[in-house]
């Protein structure tokens, strides 16, 4: 087979079709303002596959909302978020770190059926906006990568609405409402994407949120119920027009991988072994095999931990276990570079990752 671009090879990863060699990628939410990373970035940027993020939810008008800040103690602050709806209003805070600490959720939106059903009365959101963005960064990435674009969290939104704790009590005691807010979140989805292909944006989308409803929070009859349900209509309308669609879900996914081939999911990152998960390369294989990409699945602290030879160790481990029908697999870390200040440390473990990947002859 011919050596294919990177845009073809990631077409052919998300389309389940045979491929030269695995695909290789890193998501790049790197430190803010961290020099360190410079080289990693610029060598990615030329040896491995590319995906350009694009937010599809920015065209969705907002809700009003105050926000209010309050002393805490001497790390954080409590920012207060006061959301206005027919029925009453809403309140959430935030913990936010004043020494560069990340933020921590205290309380949410709605901690009982009184809530929720506020938050119900608000009126969908408007779509509006130019969306010549998007053909803007598909010139840009060109035949390096694909631009993908983000449709944000799924019905596992409402878990976040919620808190997990108080979705997890209301799916017992108020499980109607929890299904009504479910199915609000599905439909404005559907429309926003609805308006996006209507304007030619597309074929790759990204859908994420799944991992609020997995095991260990949840079970397989909730993963059903709150996350195959509400996604397979989304999933089904992107397929109708074309698009493949990606999901980002970490946590145990043994007992739900095979659900998510059902709905239709094209691509999943990760597929966690044992500490972090509970599915092995070869488990995930057999039940994604031509139904779903994977990809993964390097464990990003492996990328700070391990040694060069170690990370090229595993990424060929990886491809045995994975790509003996070149295809569905996509070489990636199971996050992004995270740690401020050692872009240059983890340099040499992720160039071994790509290289090992270059180098592949199967």
């Amino acid at each position: 087979m011919s050596e294919m671009t990177r845009k073809e090879r990631l077409r052919r990863a998300y389309n389940h079709e045979e491929m030269d060699r695995p695909a290789v990628y890193s998501r790049t939410g790197y430190p803010p303002n961290d020099p360190s990373y410079d080289r990693l970035r610029a060598y990615l940027g030329e040896h491995s596959e590319l995906k350009l993020g694009w937010r599809g939810r920015q065209f969705e008008t907002p809700y009003e909302t105050r926000v209010e800040t309050e002393p805490y103690n001497d790390a954080f602050e409590r920012e207060i978020t006061w959301l206005s709806t027919p029925k009453g209003d809403l309140r959430k805070t935030r913990l936010v770190g004043l020494k560069g600490q990340p933020g921590l959720d205290e309380t949410h939106y709605i901690n009982c059926r009184e809530d929720a059903e506020k938050y119900l009365s608000l009126p969908l959101p408007r779509l509006q906006g130019d969306v010549s963005g998007f053909f803007e960064a598909e010139r840009r990435i060109g035949d390096r990568g694909i631009v993908s674009v983000s449709l944000g969290h799924n019905a596992g939104y409402v878990s976040h609405l919620c808190g997990s704790t108080n979705f997890a009590i209301m799916s017992i005691t108020d499980r109607d409402i929890i299904h009504a807010l479910c199915e609000r979140r599905m439909t404005v989805i559907q429309n926003t994407l609805k308006w996006l292909l209507d304007q030619g944006v597309g074929p790759f989308f990204a859908l994420a949120g799944q991992e609020q409803i997995v095991p260990p929070l949840h079970g397989p009859v909730d993963f059903d119920d709150f996350n195959a349900r509400y996604d397979r209509p989304i999933v089904e309308m992107i397929h109708d027009a074309g698009g493949r669609v990606h999901v980002h879900c970490h946590s145990d996914i043994k007992l739900v991988l095979a659900s998510f081939c059902e709905v239709g999911i094209d691509v999943l990152h990760p597929f966690e072994a044992p500490p972090m998960g509970d599915i092995t390369p070869r488990e995930a294989k057999e039940i994604a095999r031509g139904r779903l990409c994977l990809e993964g699945n390097i464990q990003i602290h492996h990328m700070y931990e391990h040694t060069p030879q170690q990370v090229a160790d595993e990424t060929a481990a990886l491809i045995e276990d994975t790509f003996d029908d070149h295809a569905g697999l996509i070489v990636s870390p199971t996050a992004s570079p995270y740690i401020y200040g050692l872009g240059e440390e983890c340099f040499p473990t992720y160039k071994a990752m790509v290289d090992t990947v270059l180098a592949w002859q199967g």
